[in-house]
């Protein structure tokens, strides 16, 4: 009969709608792209207008129909009727649009929406999603105070030069570390370590064995600790598992997998001199840079003009020098790391001994007073130090605003060579118009050296005239001597460039026009003075700014608006027929069927719903409704194949998070970021072939040793669904 009642749900219009939205959207969260929107030219140029009077936005910049605020949609250089606007779909976008929809067309209502956020069957979102927040902020705070990078060297110097002990103990420290903190924080400061760490190596071909064993490890140990995912939290509010007993039963299954996936990677996945030398040349950084004091990565522009040579992407001596400088001489914050530590050690025991003793209270009663006091000590740290941090700024704005200045002046000479050398070659025959690379060098040279004196003297004896030869040779009709065609066209260039230069154009003069007129400032706007705020709260809490601009804000519109759409597989009976064919899984497959069907399962679905968080949603609502109707009919399942589908499934979602897509997790979107960064790009083909073997050994080890735990620690008692 309940069989007859959930066929007749599904086969309601909206329910069918219902089931493709959410594939669709997981499909989108999976390829995310940007949808173009074509509006008319005279309604985007009025709707900027009005922005622009309401000092909202600055003024367009040209009223001519070619410089619209960016807007590139041109043909033969004449303006098209439409704007184009790429509206994003990813997976911020793609499940509320969803929800949205299904609001729409009554799909859903009220009641669904409560549930995917206020709460239901345990599951409370906004519980989940202020503790998860609170405790990040105080994980984030502690990389922030460069306590992680600090370690990470000193990791590298115990490994010494040895090629497989410094892989060990990296793979050792990342586990430890993730364990207690989560693997948020590890990704972003463990990757951009290793991304240095490999650069400034001349014997480290490819960093491929040591960021994706980082980003590996660090999914495996978030399995550890509740407070460790947000995955996790889901888990444990669904079944009501309190926080010691979810540890006791994922530690040894977790432990186990970091212990023998170690020697597969060493030994056969990454069985190879050029990712994992046995030696481990290397740069030396010089003597006079290794006394220098380390300085904070979160004030803005700490590193002068460093950050701007590394965006370039250059891979020079000098490049690889900076990045060398980051790893050998990283900046602590001592007090903001100790404090850290303590509020979090506080926090994690106080956690476990609430949650242990039985406490109604939300979890985030404890770490929000706890993120509070780590939130308040950054602020007082850094307005303590204001006056050192704003001028540490000042100082790296300069150097970056004449660094800008020079590299613009430089490009107005080069045109102006290039124009030049084509003049010349007409007058030089038999000469390519194309200057040489060592030319333009000269040319550069020539014109960085020039003062205001030397300028004088080249003006009063050449031409005035710009780009002809000396008056002296036209008047006498001389021609060029029939000498070397590449020293006549060098030393014509050098001419004709010296007339170029009047004495008003003195180098410096012209970095500081140019400096002048980048730090020009038009009428104030809203966007500007947003700009202007966030500049002024990075230079005066750059600890705080870091943390607030870290946090995974993305994470909320995308976890409420998965858990809505959930709600509404439920509502609709697709969460019942799932949980109809689970149970037919297990009735065939019993207990050891349970563990491998829910972890690859739980894997395969990270890749292919909604990343592993809309995985765990899913799952444990399914999970849920198996049991209800095993309840209804007055039949049950035994305690041991219930907690192995339970825990296989939290192996399954934090072992997913390094499979076959970056969106398995938040996590991977954020490690693909960073490395990109860093100019290590990772192709979607490349993370799936890599991982394939690494989520295969780590879930069959997970899965192995948890089928032994459940059979020594479970029984064959029948479980007893608690009552709500």
């Amino acid at each position: 009969m309940a069989e007859e009642i959930v066929s007749n749900d599904i086969q309601e219009w909206r329910s069918i709608i219902t089931l493709i939205l959410f594939v669709i959207t997981n499909i989108i969260v999976l390829f995310p792209f940007h949808l173009p929107i074509y509006v008319p030219r005279p309604i985007c140029d009025g709707i900027l207008d009005v922005l622009s009077a309401l000092r909202i936005i600055s003024p367009r910049r040209d009223r001519s129909p070619h410089a619209q605020h960016g807007s590139s949609d041109s043909h033969e250089g004449q303006a098209t009727p439409f704007v184009r606007l790429n509206f994003p779909l990813g997976f911020v976008t793609a499940p509320l649009i969803a929800d949205l929809f299904l609001l729409a067309i009554s799909a859903i209502g009220r009641q669904e929406v409560l549930a995917g956020t206020i709460g239901a069957n345990n599951i409370q979102p906004i519980d989940i999603m202020a503790f998860f927040f609170t405790l990040a902020y105080i994980a984030i705070s502690i990389d922030a105070s460069g306590l992680i990078r600090f370690l990470a060297f000193k990791v590298l110097q115990w490994g010494g030069e040895v090629g497989h002990r410094l892989f060990f103990y990296l793979y050792a420290f990342f586990f430890v570390l993730g364990s207690f903190i989560g693997n948020d924080p590890i990704i972003l400061s463990g990757t951009a370590f290793l991304a240095y760490m490999t650069r400034v190596s001349s014997n480290i071909i490819h960093p491929r064995a040591w960021i994706y064993t980082q980003f590996a490890i660090a999914n495996i140990a978030s399995a550890i600790l509740v407070s460790s995912n947000p995955t996790n939290l889901v888990l444990a509010g669904a079944f009501n598992i309190k926080f010691i007993d979810y540890t006791a039963n994922m530690i040894v299954p977790v432990v186990f997998t970091a212990i023998l996936l170690f020697p597969f990677l060493l030994y056969i996945v990454f069985a190879d001199e050029a990712l994992i030398p046995l030696k481990i040349e290397m740069h030396q950084l010089p003597e006079e840079e290794q006394g220098k004091e380390p300085v904070n990565p979160n004030i803005p522009h700490a590193r002068g003009t460093a950050d701007e040579e590394e965006s370039q992407n250059q891979d020079t001596p000098q490049d690889k020098l900076l990045s060398l400088e980051e790893i050998v001489n990283p900046f602590v914050d001592k007090g903001g790391a100790a404090f850290g530590a303590v509020i979090m050690a506080a926090t994690l025991i106080t956690l476990l001994a609430l949650n242990a003793s039985g406490g109604e209270h939300p979890v985030f009663y404890v770490t929000l007073p706890a993120a509070f006091v780590m939130f308040c000590w950054d602020l007082g740290f850094g307005w303590y130090h204001r006056e050192k941090t704003r001028e540490i700024a000042r100082v790296g704005r300069l150097e970056v605003d004449r660094a800008r200045a020079e590299r613009a002046v430089r490009e107005e000479d080069s045109s102006r060579a290039f124009a030049t050398q084509e003049h010349v070659g007409s007058i030089v025959p038999n000469q390519s118009p194309a200057p040489s690379q060592t030319q333009s060098q000269n040319i550069n040279t020539q014109i960085r050296n020039r003062n205001s004196n030397e300028s004088k003297t080249i003006s009063n004896y050449l031409s005035t005239d710009e780009g002809t030869l000396p008056t002296t040779e036209k008047n006498e009709n001389q021609r060029i001597p029939n000498v070397d065609s590449e020293s006549q066209l060098q030393g014509a260039l050098d001419t004709s460039l010296a007339g170029d230069l009047k004495p008003e154009d003195d180098l410096e003069e012209r970095i500081q026009r140019k400096i002048a007129e980048q730090q020009a400032r038009g009428r104030a706007t809203l966007v500007s003075l947003v700009a202007d705020a966030y500049y002024w709260s990075q230079k005066t809490f750059p600890t705080c700014t870091a943390v607030l601009a870290h946090l995974p804000f993305a994470l909320v519109p995308f976890a409420f608006s998965m858990f809505v759409l959930v709600e509404a597989l439920v509502s609709k009976g697709w969460v019942n027929v799932f949980a109809h064919g689970w149970r037919a899984w297990v009735d065939k497959t019993g207990t050891i069927g349970a563990i491998g069907g829910m972890g690859f399962l739980s894997v395969l679905l990270c890749n292919f719903a909604g990343t592993n968080i809309g995985t765990t949603i899913l799952l444990s609502r399914v999970i849920q409704a198996w049991l209800q109707i095993l309840k209804d009919e007055g039949t049950f399942t035994t305690d041991r194949t219930l907690w192995a589908t339970v825990y296989s499934m939290a192996l399954g979602v934090n072992y997913g998070a390094f499979s076959t897509a970056f969106s398995a997790s938040l996590a991977g979107l954020l490690w693909r970021h960073i490395l990109e960064r860093k100019f290590i790009h990772v192709r979607r083909l490349e993370f799936a072939r890599v991982n394939i073997p690494i989520i295969a050994i780590s879930m069959t080890v997970g899965c192995a040793v948890l089928t032994g735990e459940v059979y020594i620690m479970r029984g064959d008692n029948p479980y007893v669904m608690a009552s709500e």
